[in-house]
């Protein structure tokens, strides 16, 4: 009785599977023209094992195509890259790995073309909604039959600091000066989307795709708080392509009760050489991906930005005595209320770096070459 965690199931399950079935080995990844190819090699765990996936180090992999053309991996702990030039639509690709004792391969196939992408929006059907993001590829190039597409999708967004400030209070002539940008206030997060989403055009009029529902955003969360930007790449696939991730999504939802298909009767265009082993995993072959970038503006969404105390430390009746004690304790100077010529008392309010710095919160300080620019006021530094 063995069993296998795929596509991190809920439960546990134990599957009947053939002792040859243990360890089986699992292919992810693609053949695409002109960019850089990833495969991932891994062998299946016991569901009750807690251990991370087994990855599959030391192999040989390669690229092949029936007129000769060879591209050679490169390993680096379990992932295989390498560049892949323009591919001929009128030669057959196949993955060609070589790993403990035995020789896999993929069925060879020629390159399928990728429309381009038409659009992607996000939509938020009511205020309390998250955010849908929808794509709608171009005009499919054969309209005759269904077509078939899998997606991608990398995430960039805008972070800022907890606090930001123009002053700062000067120890040496005990005043209060300005200055702009004293910390960067704006950084940058990125992120990849963990799921392939796939979609058949089945049941779109003339087999074109239409606004479908790729992934959504939760209003909630820092993402969405200011500017998001997502890079959607879309791949042509075959049927049976599509079919393998649909029966995968299958097989992971199901883990958790009655198991159908089993790891081993996922289809596959993987085939070991050497002996009966089955393979998990299905690669693909493109002539092209697509590639289409868009943007979402907060001020065009209701986004809630969960509400917090105010954590600075605020003086009430403060002077510039104490004022030079704060910058020894490491505060810094957001606030300066002063009332004193009034008769009336000097309030100010302190943070720490870690507020006002929003490489903190982990994100980056150089602004991505795709993002907007937007007009900045004068950072001319004065002093009062």
């Amino acid at each position: 009785m063995v069993g296998v965690t795929l596509l991190g199931c809920i439960e546990e399950f134990e599957a009947d599977i053939p002792a040859e079935d243990s360890e089986l080995l699992v292919v992810e990844g693609s053949i695409c023209a002109s960019r850089l190819n990833k495969f991932t090699l891994s062998r299946t765990l016991a569901l009750n094992s807690y251990a991370t996936p087994q990855k599959v180090t030391g192999a040989s992999v390669s690229i092949h195509g029936n007129d000769g053309t060879q591209y050679t991996l490169q390993e680096a702990d379990g992932c295989y890259t390498g560049w892949v030039d323009a591919l001929s639509p009128d030669v057959a690709y196949y993955l060609h790995i070589e790993t403990g004792g035995e020789v896999y391969e993929s069925e060879p196939q020629k390159p399928l073309r990728t429309e381009a992408v038409a659009d992607v929006v996000g939509v938020q059907n009511t205020e309390e909604s998250n955010i849908d993001v929808l794509i709608t590829p171009d005009a499919p190039y054969e309209t005759d039959h269904a077509n078939y597409y899998s997606w991608t999708y990398d995430e960039t967004w805008e972070v800022h600091a907890d606090y930001t400030t123009n002053m700062y209070f000067d120890k040496e002539s005990m005043r209060r000066m300005y200055q702009a940008h004293l910390f960067p206030e704006v950084g940058w997060k990125d992120d990849s989307g963990t799921t392939i989403m796939v979609g058949s055009s089945t049941n779109y009029d003339g087999q074109q795709i239409r606004r479908l529902k790729l992934y959504d955003l939760d209003r909630s969360n820092e993402r969405v708080w200011y500017m998001y930007s997502g890079l959607v790449s879309q791949r042509a696939i075959t049927k049976a392509e599509y079919e393998y991730e649909m029966a995968r999504r299958q097989a992971g939802s199901e883990m958790g009760g009655l198991f159908t298909p089993q790891p081993s009767a996922l289809p596959t265009n993987i085939h070991c050489l050497s002996s009966r082993k089955h393979v998990i995993g299905y690669v693909g072959c493109s002539l092209n991906v697509s590639d289409y970038r868009f943007f979402l503006d907060a001020k065009d969404f209701s986004i809630e930005i969960p509400k917090k105390e105010d954590s600075r430390l605020w003086i009430d009746n403060c002077n510039e005595e104490i004022c030079a004690k704060m910058v020894d304790k490491g505060m810094y100077l957001c606030v300066w209320d002063d009332n004193r010529i009034s008769f009336g008392t000097l309030k100010t309010a302190w943070a720490y770096e870690r507020q006002l710095d929003v490489r903190y919160k982990g994100a980056y300080i150089e602004r991505p070459d795709f993002w907007p620019v937007e007009e900045e006021e004068n950072d001319e530094g004065e002093s009062e």
